[in-house]
Parts: structure tokens; sequence; C-alpha cells
């Protein structure tokens, strides 16, 4: 699939800033197989009077901004064009069994940004709870195939929990959203890896977009409308990271462009920083994700 994003984020102010200093991660980066960004542009307005490019540990694109400029309002225009491709996952039931690859986690000497042990332990943003512990236990027996027990893990938050813009924000932890059995994608899955974490499986925290027209015939996905968030559970050597939305219970495919990872929402969040001002704050954020037609030319072969 190809795809045009653009994602548009308003911050106005009750009083001026004076200065600010901020990094943005809301650019999206090539990810292997599964993504190739072709083009993509970050603007603002005002205009940063400094502005440094990089990437952060675990290979998400970053910009620290500056601003010394009086503003009441801060634009922020994020636009990609992004190729995505599917990921075909094997027979839930020939994946590794939840010991084995608990084991394997716990006994990785890989350090870098894919190693297991990043999604092994409890974070400021997704403590341990015993009762997400306890009910995600259910789901993951010693000898049941990882993914198996993963997938049965998304299907039961998607089957019990309601996604309800405006129960929480975005400093909810995952035992409040647990309690409530309600939230938003961000709630569903902290929950989701909380209770991963808690019986020694590994995953991490994926934001992104999800595509804002189906294709025919097909329902909307919730969370289209702004930016989402789903689990990557680690199945293993040989599998790897596998990508899983709790929100719509369904694994990641054509449809999830991929814009940060990190072991929770605070490793991703698309701005961050500090401003000199006072008074309180309104956000905008609009979400476009567009199918583009291929030209003839481009066109993959048959």
């Amino acid at each position: 699939m190809l795809y045009d994003i653009r994602q548009t984020t308003t911050y106005s102010y009750g009083a001026p800033v004076r200065a600010a200093r901020q990094v943005m991660r809301m650019t999206p980066v090539d990810r292997g197989p599964h993504q190739h960004v072709i083009a993509n542009m970050l603007d603002t307005r005002p205009a940063p009077s400094e502005a440094e490019h990089g990437t952060d540990f675990f290979g998400n694109a970053i910009c620290y901004v500056t601003f010394d400029t009086p503003h009441e309002r801060l634009d922020i225009t994020m636009r990609a064009r992004i190729e995505v491709r599917g990921t075909v996952l094997p027979d839930a039931m020939t994946t590794p069994i939840v010991d084995l690859v608990r084991s394997a986690a716990l006994t990785a000497f890989d350090l870098g940004p894919d190693s297991p042990v990043h999604g092994l332990f409890p974070t400021r943003s997704v403590p341990l709870d015993p009762a997400i512990t306890e009910w995600t236990a259910e789901s993951c027996a010693a000898d049941r195939p990882i993914l198996a027990a993963a997938l049965d893990v998304m299907h039961r938050i998607k089957e019990t929990f309601t996604y309800e813009p405006g129960a929480t924000d975005v400093a909810t932890l995952p035992a409040q959203a647990f309690a409530a059995r309600a939230g938003v994608c961000q709630d569903f899955a902290h929950v989701m890896i909380a209770g991963l974490r808690g019986v020694g499986i590994p995953a991490r925290y994926v934001s992104g977009y999800l595509r804002t027209i189906p294709p025919p015939g097909q329902p909307r996905l919730a969370g289209a409308d702004a930016t989402h968030a789903w689990v990557e559970v680690w199945c293993g050597v040989d599998l790897g990271w596998v990508g899983l939305d709790p929100t719509n219970a369904i694994p990641v495919g054509e449809d999830h462009i991929i814009l940060a990872i990190g072991r929770d929402y605070s490793d991703v969040s698309p701005v961050d920083g500090v401003i000199v001002a006072s008074g309180e704050h309104q956000l905008a954020v609009g979400v476009d994700v567009i199918p583009v037609e291929r030209p003839q030319a481009e066109a993959p072969a048959s």
C-alpha cells in the first residue's frame, strides 16, 4: 500500500510563550521490509530559531527545536508518502512455547534497541499490577505457543474493554484503565504491555497511524482519526517482534504505519519539552491517511 499522510498539531496558549525548547517525534522512518518512507517534511509556525535532527536509542526520528520569539500559537505539520507492506504471520500454534520465550529473553546478552530486555521490565507509565498480571496469566500457560497466547490476550482486551474517548487521559495508568475496562488505544496498549511483562513476556509500545479510508466493504478501524497505538510482542529469536493491535483485535498489517517505538508512551510522545509561559493551553490534532493509487509504472509485477 502507498499512503499520503498529513498530521496537523496545534497548541493554543492562554498567554504568550516567551521561549520554548522541545523535542518532536513526528517523522516516520524506514522500518525494515514493513515500511519505506519515500518523502517527508516537518514544518512549524512560527519557524524555530534552532532545529537539530537526529535519532533516539530506538531509531525514532527526533527533532530538537528552540523558539525564542514570543508566540500564542504553535502549528506543527507533518506530511509524508510511505509504502507499507503487510507481514504474513506463521501459524500461531507452530511458534515457540511461552516458557521457552521467557527463558530466551531472560538470558539474552544483546542490549541493542531490538533486544527483548527493553520490553521485560516495568516503566513509569507501565508499572506492573497484580490484577492485570493475574488476568493475563489466564492466556499464557507455560506450554502454550507464544503467538497463540498473545493473540488471546489481544482478543480478550477487545471483547472486555470499551473504546471510550474521554474516559482517560495521557497520564492514566494501566491499573486505572483496567479497573474501568474503558479507554482508548493508548490504554489498551499499556494494559496489554503491563500484563505480558507481568508474566515475563517482552512487549513494547508502538505509536503510528491507521488508514483513514477503509477498503470497500470493510468497517473503519477504531483510532483512525488520530495517532494510534498498538503493541509489539517478542516471540523468540527467530520470529522477533510481532505487532498486535488490541484496540481492533487484529495483527498489524498494511493498514498500520509506524511512527515511533519505545517502552511506553513516554518514549514516543509526539511533542515534549519546556515552555516559558503562564496559563493553560489547548491542543488540537488532525490526521489524514489516504491510500494513493500507484502510477502504472510503479505497480508491482504480478
